[in-house]
């Protein structure tokens, strides 16, 4: 249902959750994460403080003060230091004084303060600040929606979760920015709105589109499965009335705000031409997934995902989608899946993925020739279909977003501990159920084939049974794997997956991605809700990885080279690289050049590194 209602006309609702004690709680808990986030990045040096308050007393618990260099700025709060360099911080002891005086907590303020401490340019700071006002603005609409519970959501579908998500991404403090949305979009398009879509068709001539897909799979196949011959046949007579050939024709999906603010008027003379009509909605509805691009069909939840290019800018990049990349992604995403349903190891396991089965790319000629680099001036009209999920559940079995684990509800209340209660096992037991079905596969990947994901929470899905994890799906696999330093043949197609990197860097596809990125945020939770204490919970992440080893041995050579066990690993930092340019953070041509390496993080499984494993 949507939750917004019309901001056009009635457009005072538009900020009718901006209430002053809401802003302040949300405002509140953005600079929490943001002391953390940047502490941890080293960009700013939270001072321990030997005079401790009331508050200050608890074990493990310090008093810390941080400033910017001014006398008459400071800020004072009670923290835990846990492993990774992770901040854990009390929001409500956070005090800030400004000359004297207490001041109120002002996530924009922050920011501008500790602007020289961040390095962030004048020139990037007004998207900055629209990002971070955007944040909020998202922020307190889920916080004045009546949203499900952390218990509720434990015994929810996958969409009610997918749509009550209260945090974008755990490390970026704009991650919510969305620049171009206005609030009439965010009501009909943010996944926290929660409201059907309905997507846009268009044909597209042929002479500037390509179409690929799987090889068990057809482009006649897909869309009378995804539009039904019925359809099919009207859009062909719409064509035919315009005196145009639908042979020559291709028909493509486009996210509604994307035609009506880019493709309308950026691609105008294609339309004026006729190498683009737009031929009006398709007959399903949809939901926004939390990465905004991608929609999951409620009319039919057996139908495939539907992944469109939208222009919008997000957390330091336009999430436009490449048409030269969509041309090879069937191909990568079929021979992964063969590569899974080959591995005795894996299949045994569980762990699988949902392709992406078919794709088109549409190539604006002017573009194409006054821009020649990499830009979103290119991605502006392209779309991918995506296997749903739904068809690889068993009887028993539920799906929920594993960006659900790091879930806070409005209460402060953990989903992750609303789902340990639901299981009946201890924590302790949960997390090495958790472990073997997320961790131990991507370690599997890692060593046997040289095969690196992005594998943070909303890349990943739970398959579910009595709120214990069992195993996980992957998503989000044409864009975002890469055979790493490896030796393996590729078909040429598919070759841009493979590539060189310094081991350091590779090792960072585990260290960064799924210990800083991840495991950090979930440990925090659950020493912070008193269910687990960080020493078990990574002495449990060693004993995964130990086991897989042991099972393993004809990987030692590899163990040895690529040793997660090693002492300290590199600090990627995230949150610097989006204050470098946050219009495109990334090189996607050359990544490696851009990460932002700031020393080292020691290794908190370092200390099990001594237990037997097999020698190369």
């Amino acid at each position: 249902m949507n939750r917004i209602v019309n901001a056009y006309s009635r457009p005072e609702h538009a900020t009718a959750h901006m209430q002053p004690e809401l802003w302040a709680k949300v405002n509140r808990l953005l600079v929490r994460k943001a002391i953390a986030e940047f502490a941890h990045e080293l960009l700013i040096e939270p001072k321990l403080i030997s005079t401790a308050k009331d508050w200050s007393t608890a074990k493990n618990w310090n008093c810390y003060t941080l400033g910017n260099g001014s006398p008459e700025l400071q800020y004072v709060f009670q923290a835990r230091r846990l492993s990774l360099d992770h901040w854990l911080i009390d929001p409500a002891s956070i005090e800030k004084q400004l000359h004297g005086r207490p001041a109120p907590l002002d996530a924009l303020e922050f920011i501008i303060e500790f602007a020289p401490l961040l390095g962030i340019r004048e020139g990037m700071m007004p998207v900055y600040l629209d990002e971070i006002s955007s944040t909020l603005y998202g922020s307190a609409f889920k916080h004045a929606t009546k949203a499900l519970s952390a218990a509720e959501l434990a015994e929810a579908d996958y969409q009610t979760i997918e749509t009550n998500m209260m945090e974008g991404h755990p490390t970026f403090i704009a991650n919510n920015g969305r620049i171009g949305f206005d609030v009439q979009d965010y009501s009909r398009y943010a996944p926290e709105a929660a409201s059907p879509v309905t997507i846009v068709w268009l044909a597209v001539h042929r002479d500037k589109a390509a179409f690929s897909c799987v090889s068990d799979l057809s482009y006649e196949r897909l869309l009378n499965e995804e539009l039904g011959p019925n359809l099919v046949r009207d859009f062909d007579t719409r064509l035919r009335e315009l005196g145009l050939d639908p042979s020559a024709y291709l028909y493509m999906p486009a996210h509604p705000w994307q035609w009506f603010n880019k493709i309308s008027m950026g691609f105008a003379a294609d339309v004026a031409n006729r190498h683009i009509v737009c031929l009006g909605y398709g007959p399903d509805e949809y939901l926004a997934q939390q990465s905004i691009r991608t929609f999951f069909n409620i009319s039919h939840p057996g139908k495939r995902y539907v992944k469109t290019a939208l222009s919008v800018l997000n957390m330091g990049f336009m999430r436009g989608l490449s048409p030269y990349y969509m041309q090879a992604t069937p191909a990568i995403n079929e021979w992964l899946g063969n590569l899974i349903e080959q591995d005795a190891w894996l299949k045994e396991n569980g762990f699988s993925i949902i392709r992406e089965v078919a794709a088109i790319g549409y190539r604006n000629r002017y573009y194409e020739t006054a821009l020649k680099s990499d830009t979103p001036y290119k991605k502006m009209l392209s779309a991918l279909w995506r296997e749903s999920p739904m068809s690889q559940l068993q009887p028993g079995q539920k799906l929920m977003t594993m960006a659900s684990l790091l879930h806070i509800d409005t209460s402060g209340d953990a989903l992750v501990v609303a789902l340990i209660d639901t299981s009946g096992l201890d924590a302790a037991a949960w997390t090495r159920h958790y472990l073997k079905a997320y961790l131990a596969p991507l370690v599997h990947c890692f060593y046997a084939y040289d095969l690196v994901f992005m594998p943070h929470g909303e890349n990943l899905i739970l398959v579910m049974e009595d709120g214990i994890p069992v195993r996980v799906i992957m998503k989000d696999i044409g864009e975002e794997i890469g055979i790493v330093n490896g030796s393996m043949e590729l078909p040429e197609n598919i070759s841009r997956i493979s590539y060189a990197i310094s081991d350091d860097t590779k090792l960072a596809c585990i260290f960064t991605d799924i210990f800083d990125c991840f495991f950090r945020y979930l440990a925090a939770i659950l020493v912070e809700k008193g269910v687990l204490e960080e020493e078990i919970f990574w002495k449990l992440v060693a004993e995964c990885i130990h086991n897989y080893q042991a099972e393993h041995p004809e990987f030692a050579e590899k163990y040895q080279r690529y040793d997660l066990f090693a002492p300290e690993f590199i600090r990627n930092c995230l949150n610097r690289l989006q204050l470098n340019n946050n219009q495109q953070m990334l090189d996607l041509l050359d990544p490696e050049k851009s990460l932002q390496f700031v020393g080292t993080l020691e290794n908190p499984i370092a200390i099990h590194a001594q237990k037997a494993r097999p020698e190369a």
